[in-house]
């Protein structure tokens, strides 16, 4: 009877292919659970602290705004746009019942808006516990900053190394405290073009956005030396393949194929923003990390940098160039 009803349902195409669908659907759905990495579980608790998340309207840092408050911590959601980062704050103070959560300006392609985002926040606050370089921009076409570098250079990098230096003294009166940037594991594939760092000669927006990458493990890799006896911890991070905004610029993503084959399977291996989050509370709230600095981390545990993310020489080059171009004297 039962072998009889199977076989009923193959000739019935009307039943088969819902069914075939929908099983389809509950795998991928499976896979990807499976799939979102480790959650941080310490429930401790933040308040009293102060945090800076750069690009907090969305994604993981918007995820990771919304963890803080939800521990009672004062989070300042640093943002290009105010518009969209005034909607995610209404959003994150309802779930959170936190109203120390704020909204400011910080475009990190202008200099001048850094520098506005940080006098303001120091006559606002009287410490800083924790800076979160999470903000970024993937493979975008070639555009230039304000200061007219190279964008994803420009923001990835230079943007987050003069934030975080014209807020070094916040950190340090606040000690023990850290500064957490969110790289990729697509520094395993960059390089550091010194030839062409600015990309005035030639633009591969592929290559440089994992030059990008390696930026943000070599700058924390520098910045920790240079942070020792501080009391103030300096890590890079990994958040995962993780389902944003960010891939918005991927041609592959964008095309009639990619929207049909390539981007179904992305999703069901990706991260949704609230997973990708996790690694970065690890790295910016587990007391088993306050004496830990210049490390690299994937799925809330350390893990290993490309050979290339080593070079001390490179890291002190990229250190003295950024300061070059940042006019920090």
């Amino acid at each position: 009877m039962a072998r009889g009803s199977f076989f009923a349902i193959l000739k019935r195409p009307s039943i088969l292919w819902p069914s075939a669908i929908a099983t389809s659907f509950g795998i991928a759905f499976i896979i990807k659970d499976s799939l979102q990495g480790e959650v941080y579980k310490n429930p401790i608790s933040q308040e009293g602290k102060v945090f800076i998340v750069t690009g907090a309207n969305t994604g993981i840092g918007k995820e990771t705004a919304r963890d803080l408050a939800k521990r009672k911590g004062t989070v300042y959601m640093a943002c290009r746009s105010l518009s969209k980062c005034e909607e995610a704050r209404k959003e994150i103070i309802l779930s959170s019942r936190n109203k120390n959560v704020y909204c400011r300006e910080l475009d990190l392609t202008s200099f001048s808006s850094i520098k506005n985002f940080v006098k303001r926040f120091k006559a606002e606050q009287s410490r800083l516990d924790v800076l979160i370089n999470n903000a970024g921009v993937m493979r975008c076409p070639k555009l230039v900053t304000n200061e007219g570098f190279e964008m994803q250079i420009g923001t990835n990098h230079l943007g987050h190394f003069l934030l975080t230096h014209l807020l070094l003294d916040y950190l340090k009166a606040s000690s023990p405290s850290r500064i957490v940037t969110v790289s990729s594991i697509a520094h395993t594939r960059g390089e550091i073009n010194t030839g062409d760092f600015n990309s005035e000669n030639s633009y591969d927006p592929k290559k440089v956005y994992e030059m990008s990458k390696l930026c943000n493990v070599l700058f924390t890799r520098e910045l920790a030396k240079r942070l020792e006896g501080t009391n103030v911890t300096a890590n890079a991070l990994h958040p995962g393949i993780v389902d944003t905004e960010l891939m918005r610029h991927m041609g592959i993503v964008n095309s009639f194929f990619g929207k049909i084959i390539v981007w179904p399977f992305l999703w069901m291996f990706s991260k949704n923003p609230y997973h990708g989050a996790q690694t970065t509370l690890y790295c910016a709230l587990d007391p088993s990390l306050e004496k830990v600095s210049g490390e690299y981390f994937a799925d809330c545990k350390k893990a290993e940098v490309a050979d290339q993310a080593k070079d001390d020489k490179m890291a002190l080059w990229l250190w003295k160039l950024s300061e070059k171009w940042c006019r920090i004297a």
